[in-house]
């Protein structure tokens, strides 16, 4: 059984991005998707979000639950029904929460690893360490706010981030018997970023040479929301 539409509010979303050499991110992907690229690169990264009041639609804030969660992800295109659409491949989901990873692909869409999260959260500072119970993934990202990308970023301002990034609102997540992809769509109500300047950032995954080979990914910008009200609700699974 799976659960109906689901709100509540992102109390903060960290997106940590890394532009990519297209071929070795098609590489990654299953199909049907292929990268959706910007500027002639591949982008993927690094969701860090902090949910909070999560709860069915028509139950009380009172019943909602907070948690701690990552998600690795690509930016990808896809065709379906004669139309170009474009979303999000999740490799892997992490959580700090027990709930998320109990019921996470059993009652509602997405596997979810156990993970430890240690969190400075400031007005002037975020600072944020992920470790996997599983040993497979750790992440340490810092920063703090500023008014513009860095210089080096494929993108040439803050609004081409944000266009680039808001319509990735289907995400399909990998799940362990590697058959399954499970849809979540996510409505956001209001949809508002700005920079984030990293003074540190280092991720596990993106590091494996065994996906990444030396040079065929870099840190491109990381992007910060807050207080965003939203839901979510389960898609179809896509069957490989």
């Amino acid at each position: 059984m799976r659960l109906p539409k689901v709100h509540g509010v992102i109390r903060r979303r960290l997106l940590v991005n890394f532009r990519a050499a297209p071929s070795v991110v098609e590489a990654l992907l299953p199909p049907p998707f292929r990268p959706k690229l910007h500027d002639g690169w591949a982008v993927a990264g690094i969701c860090l979000i902090r949910l909070e009041e999560i709860r069915p639609k028509g139950f009380p804030r009172l019943v909602g639950l907070s948690s701690e969660n990552a998600a690795h992800r690509i930016a990808v295109e896809w065709d379906e029904a004669g139309t170009t659409r474009e979303g999000v491949y999740i490799p892997r989901r992490d959580t700090g929460s027990l709930m998320n990873h109990l019921a996470g692909g059993r009652v509602f869409p997405g596997e979810h690893h156990r993970a430890r999260f240690d969190v400075e959260d400031t007005p002037d500072r975020v600072a944020l360490e992920m470790n996997a119970t599983d040993g497979a993934v750790h992440i340490r990202v810092v920063g703090r706010p500023t008014t513009t990308l860095p210089a080096g970023s494929i993108f040439n301002s803050l609004e081409a981030a944000s266009g680039f990034f808001e319509p990735g609102s289907v995400g399909f997540s990998a799940t362990e018997a590697g058959r399954r992809l499970d849809q979540v769509v996510l409505t956001t109500h209001g949809w508002s970023v700005a920079p984030l300047d990293i003074e540190h950032v280092a991720s596990s995954w993106f590091a494996d040479p065994a996906r990444f080979p030396s040079g065929s990914t870099v840190f491109d910008c990381a992007l910060i929301m807050r207080n965003i009200a939203h839901e979510w609700r389960g898609g179809a699974s896509l069957y490989l």
